[in-house]
């Protein structure tokens, strides 16, 4: 595959590009500045300079023309305010839907997240404006006619890796580390019949692989 990956200076993004070279996939990591294209390189993975926020939607398709898919896992996350979140995490994934489509690139993995996440805390503004932004690119993508997938991670944590989770339609919101993340995306992506699906992913003692045959097994009965 060669893989278009938006958001790969994130702690998800960086992980999926790295572990579809190892595979040897191509990975293609979206980057905002020059210098972060020099870095990308060093590691083997391609590198295209671009903004979600700003760029045109003819633009992000020139950009995504010649991939087989394309993972969005960028966000602002409310730390640049919230025109930054609504740009990017709400606006984002829909304009490069739009993209895709010009582009002939059909598969697209979103990263988002649980509904529920954190609702046992007493959040701030710019993390509520966060959720909603983040439902409204969810409500873009399923009125698409991609072959798209959702993936709603719970709250992310950085310890390595352990190669087992709880995948589906509907989860316990809890934690999971981010190398099962990007472990359950290629995966995923390995099997393309998965798609037009929400799934929710955390902490759990399948192995992954399992959880992914197991989603594969139930859209053949579909």
């Amino acid at each position: 595959m060669k893989v278009l990956i938006i958001g790969a200076s994130g702690g998800v993004g960086h992980r999926v590009a790295s572990r579809l070279v190892a595979a040897g996939h191509r990975a293609t990591a979206l980057v905002r500045r020059s210098e972060q294209a020099e870095t990308f390189s060093a590691q083997g993975i391609d590198a295209m300079v671009g903004d979600v926020a700003r760029d045109t939607v003819e633009a992000l398709a020139d950009i995504i023309r010649g991939h087989d898919a394309v993972v969005f896992t960028a966000g602002a996350g409310g730390r640049d305010g919230p025109e930054a979140t609504t740009a990017v995490d709400g606006e984002g994934p829909g304009k490069v839907a739009q993209a895709m489509k010009i582009a002939d690139v059909n598969r697209f993995y979103l990263v988002s997240v649980f509904p529920e996440a954190w609702r046992e805390r007493r959040m701030d503004d710019d993390f509520e404006h966060y959720m909603v932004e983040k439902k409204n690119a969810e409500t873009r993508i399923v009125l698409t006619d991609l072959d798209w997938v959702i993936l709603r991670p719970s709250a992310l944590t950085n310890e390595h890796g352990v190669g087992t989770v709880d995948l589906g339609l509907a989860k316990i919101h809890r934690e999971i580390r981010r190398d099962d993340v990007a472990d359950t995306l290629i995966a995923l992506m390995d099997r393309p019949e998965i798609c037009r699906s929400i799934l929710e992913v955390t902490g759990g003692d399948i192995p992954i692989a399992n959880a992914v045959d197991a989603l594969t097994r139930s859209h053949g009965q579909a």
